[in-house]
């Protein structure tokens, strides 16, 4: 990008935006089925799911990425661009991405609306509120917080025991000093002294099961199911018990109502939901693509880190839940990305990029490709053909994109190299025709294991087939978990590994494609009403903090009421 280039906002203020009854038309929408929110979103009414199904199906596509830098490599940029440049080949494109978290708009990583000239406007409602989505989030989350607490105020009738209560609170903010809290402090009236805490509200079961909820009647299911303690006796207390979930359910009614805005390009976005890509799915609604391959040609959708994580979890999770089958899979790599997993660099999030890393490098480069090698294996795995996206920075040498082509070109796998975020749309012309191409070619798509296979066996079989792990190391506090969780009736679940997204090992610090390694299992979880039970591998903060100079120092109101600083 170069010194001239307008900043992400100014890009977005300078757009022309189309009227959004013509985008939802794009998408087979009628005006009655799009719930305005002010002039430039609107919430797209579920009755278009219950129209008769003609049969059209758009070609599926999940965008995933190499192991990331702590700066991420364009994922979202890239969704966006590919979408424009669909367009402009003349293919009736969506692009269906998460929703922006507030806490890293205001910390170090800022908004999440895409970059350049591919991103989705209105860019000040899509990183700030928007729909108001995340807020209903927090309010259903934070009810069952507090129904339980009253519960055992008043008695505590279920039995529930005060040091196995799993549920906390939730806060869209970056807060490291709420992360663990004592409530209850005061009057016998305020409540029982008990220690619990926060995570931001990404980072909520009910938001991930809001985006694999199908209906409202399933989202009612998945919420009364939610496992919120145990008893002394070792049985599960759930929001069904406490009798919460349906005033839950009233608070999430409209949030499960996709929301459409547009592209730069004014094509159709859908955006929708936003659970923590670490511990949940990390990917949007399911509701959001069933939509979209209703009404259009491609569907161009976004899966959450690299793709040992992101893309693992969108296939074997929620593709379980939609029907849906992937075309194709787009691996977004930088050179950065590939620098970094030579060994020889270290980027550090709200530091310089360390002097020399912008050099040309070709060699350094190739060190770099075992990674790129094993997520091509990762996707491969799931029977599904790859498109290594080349997203190119000005500070890249021909030399060093011709690294990566040559790896593809041994490898049989398509290679794009993009320029969407300078040129948008048109830069990326040449990734949208070999996806195109991926696209049409017949898939073996295939799950990881079955739900059938014991819980322990998932996970050792995600950490071999997919991480390269030798095995697993399950403490036994975890082993207990599991084999309660069977005995639960829970071991039919898919899992999910809560791990580092910078390696695809459970250590950070180890680049490239680890092996010899074995995953150390500390801690495992039931989200239930998700649909899933996760194992913590490491050291998963659910509650970011702000880094010493956060994005909130630089964003401000002008006199005339204009946001300035966000990015």
């Amino acid at each position: 990008m170069s010194a001239t280039m307008p900043t992400d906002l100014e890009i977005a203020h300078a757009a022309t935006l189309r009227p959004l009854v013509d985008v939802g038309s794009d998408l087979g929408l009628t005006e009655d089925q799009l719930e305005p929110w002010g002039r430039d979103v609107a919430k797209i009414d579920l009755s278009v799911l219950d129209e008769p199904d003609t049969g059209h199906r758009a070609k599926y596509v999940v965008v995933t990425a190499i192991t990331p830098t702590p700066l991420g490599e364009g994922k979202t940029t890239t969704s966006v661009g590919l979408a424009q440049a669909m367009g402009r080949l003349g293919k009736r494109a969506v692009v269906a991405l998460r929703q922006p978290s507030m806490g890293p708009t205001f910390g170090i990583k800022g908004g999440a609306a895409g970059g350049g000239y591919s991103q989705v406007v209105p860019m000040e409602r899509l990183n700030l509120h928007l729909t108001g989505d995340f807020h209903a989030v927090t309010a259903a989350h934070n009810l069952l917080s507090a129904m339980i607490d009253n519960h055992l105020h008043h008695g505590n009738k279920l039995g529930i025991d005060v040091r196995n209560i799993t549920w906390r609170r939730v806060l869209d903010v970056n807060d490291r000093a709420l992360r663990t809290v004592i409530v209850g402090i005061g009057a016998r009236e305020d409540g029982l002294v008990r220690q619990t805490g926060f995570d931001i509200t990404a980072a909520s079961e009910v938001m991930v099961l809001l985006t694999l909820a199908t209906s409202l009647e399933d989202l009612r299911l998945r919420l009364g199911r939610i496992v919120v303690a145990y008893t002394v006796e070792g049985k599960s207390v759930t929001a069904d018990d406490l009798q919460a979930a349906g005033a839950m359910a009233v608070i999430l009614r409209d949030a499960l109502k996709p929301n459409l805005l547009q592209t730069l390009e004014g094509g159709p976005a859908i955006i929708h939901c936003g659970p923590f890509g670490n511990i949940a799915t990390g990917t949007s609604s399911v509701i959001a693509d069933l939509v979209g391959v209703r009404g259009s040609d491609y569907v161009i959708t976004e899966a959450g880190f690299g793709a040992d994580m992101g893309a693992e979890r969108f296939f074997n999770v929620k593709c379980r839940v939609s029907g849906l089958v992937p075309d194709a899979a787009v691996l977004v790599a930088t050179v950065r990305a590939l620098k970094a997993h030579s060994g020889r660099w270290t980027i550090k999030p709200g530091k310089p990029l360390p002097e020399g890393l912008l050099d040309e490098n070709p060699d350094d480069v190739r060190s770099g490709l075992p990674n790129l090698r094993k997520h091509i294996e990762i996707i491969q795995r799931f029977g599904i053909a790859p498109v290594v996206a080349i997203n190119a920075f000005p500070t890249d040498f021909d030399s060093e994109h011709a690294v990566i082509s040559a790896l593809c070109d041994e490898l049989g796998v398509r290679c794009a190299v993009t320029t969407h975020v300078a040129d948008g749309g048109p830069g990326a012309l040449d990734l949208a025709r070999v996806v195109t191409e991926a696209a049409e070619e017949r898939t073996d798509f295939r799950f990881l294991y079955p739900l059938e296979m014991p819980l322990t066996e998932k996970i050792e079989t995600v950490a071999r087939e997919v991480y390269g792990a030798d095995g697993i190391d399950v403490s036994p506090a975890a082993a207990k978990a599991l084999a309660e969780y069977e005995r639960l009736g829970f071991g039919t679940l898919p899992v999910v590994i809560a791990k580092t997204h910078l390696s695809i090992s459970s250590n950070p610090a180890l680049k490239g494609a680890p092996t010899g390694w074995r995953l150390p299992v500390r801690e495992v979880r039931a989200a239930v009403g998700a649909g899933y039970v996760y194992a913590i591998c490491g050291d998963m903060r659910t509650m970011p903090g702000l880094p010493k100079s956060p994005n909130a120092e630089r964003i401000d109101l002008t006199e005339d009421g204009s946001i300035v600083g966000l990015s």
